[in-house]
C-alpha cells in the first residue's frame, strides 16, 4: 500500500460536499474542478488515517465551522473562477 492512500485531508470530503450543494445545471466538470482547486488552497490542510480519528480528537463545534468555511470557500471560488475564465 502507498503512503499517500492511507491518509485523507478532511477538508476534500467537505468541499465536495459543499460543491454538491451549491450545484447548478450548467456546471462543468471542468469548472467544478477548478473551483475544487481554489477552494482547498484557501483552507487549511486537515489529514487523518482513520476516519474515528477525525470524529474522536475534534473539538466540539470544529466540525461545524469546518463544513462552514468549505461552504464559503467554495463560494468565493466560484465567483473567483468564474471571473478568471480561460479562453480555450
Amino acid at each position: 500500500m502507498s503512503l499517500r492512500d492511507a491518509i485523507d485531508n478532511l477538508y476534500e470530503k467537505l468541499v465536495a460536499e459543499a460543491i454538491d450543494e451549491t450545484s447548478e445545471p450548467n456546471d462543468t466538470d471542468d469548472y467544478l474542478t477548478d473551483v475544487m482547486c481554489v477552494a482547498l488552497n484557501r483552507l487549511p490542510s486537515k489529514y487523518y488515517r482513520h476516519s474515528v480519528d477525525m470524529v474522536f480528537y475534534l473539538a466540539e463545534g470544529e466540525m461545524d465551522a469546518m463544513k462552514a468555511n468549505s461552504l464559503a470557500a467554495v463560494k468565493e471560488a466560484r465567483v473567483f473562477v468564474l471571473s478568471h475564465k480561460r479562453d480555450v
